[in-house]
């Protein structure tokens, strides 16, 4: 089975362009540019420099000894949180911005929920000295304001969307379409979601998250692979970079965690994999929430990273071959689970990762099992949420 994309850009059935034609042009300038770029020895070492000595990278990979305990089992913690920015997401944004770089943009443009790419997005614009705007639901505004006040003193512009449920769905609208109206700009998309190349090209970056867990494990275990890897999705860039180097190893459990909100069988909830039908959103092909006419359904979490009504098209092939277990978590089952890991290790999590520790309760593990959770970000930005809930 192949889970990589082919050369028109699917994985399986999922994927592709669909785009409006003025967008077109970039669409293909960045289509045969992205691969020559990123495996350019100069792209290389000048990534390579910037995670290591700017981002901070590798990130630990901690051994959870007091939840080890708990949950009778072997666990491990890639500590995502730790890089610069506070989460994966500056993984993607550094060569993004290089590959901006190379093909002359003086202007980028992002969407965000939660903000940490939008964070992230807005610190690369000001290490390199590129003009930022960045897209995001008039909701999140509020409800992340320390990471707007950070975007705005990295220099971003902040433009709220006050469409739809004013979340990441509409950010992601809005910057659709100021590309569309400034296609000198360079889109710097946040997820594995989006038109091909987007989701490719997000993968491949993101995949330093499990090249490095291979390289720790051995020191670790003796051993590269461990049994099971978990991570949450909402778009599904920090799952898809946890999985990538394991994709063909079949003997590693792939467990990704969606935002059930309030419940499946409720009308709040992100859980896009679990209850979605094949559609269009963002220029792909994928799953998504929508209705019988093709409308889309708002989702809802309590967490700004996770409420997005698709998923990227990695995740939707995954899903339907069977090689990635998609499970959900409701808005309580994150809560319990952050306050789990702050009080057995003294970590607070972002409501994104607290998903995935939120596996931890509904899987039985085995005593000399090896299993990877991704602490995709750290819970700064979600302390107001965590003091109203808990």
């Amino acid at each position: 089975m192949n889970y990589q994309i082919d050369n028109k850009g699917f994985y399986g059935e999922f994927g592709g362009a669909y785009i409006p034609e003025l967008l077109r042009k970039n669409i293909d300038e960045l289509e045969n540019a992205y691969l020559d770029i990123l495996e350019s020895e100069d792209f290389k070492s000048e990534y390579a420099r910037l995670l290591d000595n700017y981002v901070g990278r590798p990130t630990p990979l901690t051994f959870a000894t007091n939840l080890s305990a708990k949950y009778q089992t072997q666990i491990y913690l890639k500590r995502e949180d730790l890089n610069h920015t506070g989460a994966h997401k500056i993984n993607n944004t550094i060569g993004q911005i290089l590959l901006a770089k190379h093909l002359g943009k003086k202007r980028i443009i992002a969407e965000t929920g939660a903000g940490q790419h939008g964070v992230a997005t807005a610190t690369v614009c000001a290490l390199f000295g590129l003009e930022c705007v960045v897209h995001m639901g008039a909701l999140d505004v509020e409800r992340q304001a320390p990471n707007v006040a950070r975007m705005q003193m990295l220099g971003a512009t902040v433009i709220p969307a006050t469409s739809g449920n004013q979340t990441l769905k509409d950010a992601t609208n809005e910057a659709i379409r100021d590309w569309i109206a400034n296609p000198h700009s360079f889109y710097l998309i946040g997820s594995v979601v989006g038109p091909h190349p987007y989701p490719d090209m997000v993968s491949r970056l993101q995949s330093i998250i499990s090249e490095e867990i291979k390289e720790q494990l051995v020191k670790e275990q003796d051993k590269q692979n461990p049994d099971c890897v978990i991570a949450c999705v909402g778009g599904g860039s920090n799952a898809a970079g946890a999985f990538y180097h394991f994709l063909d190893e079949k003997e590693v459990d792939l467990i990704a965690v969606e935002a059930a909100g309030k419940g499946i069988d409720t009308s709040e909830t992100a859980a896009t994999i679990t209850i979605g039908t094949t559609g269009f959103i963002h220029g792909s092909k994928t799953l998504l929430m929508q209705d019988d006419d093709g409308q889309i359904i708002e989702p809802y979490s309590i967490s700004a990273g996770l409420d997005y009504p698709g998923v990227g098209p990695i995740h939707a092939h995954l899903a339907k071959t069977g090689r990635v277990k998609y499970i959900s978590a409701t808005d309580e089952d994150a809560l319990k689970a952050a306050k789990v890991l702050a009080l057995n290790e003294g970590i607070i999590p972002a409501l994104e990762s607290a998903h995935a520790l939120a596996a931890l309760d509904k899987i039985q593990f085995k005593k000399d099992e090896v299993i990877v959770v991704i602490v995709s970000g750290r819970g700064d930005k979600d302390m107001e949420t965590y003091m109203n809930n808990l």
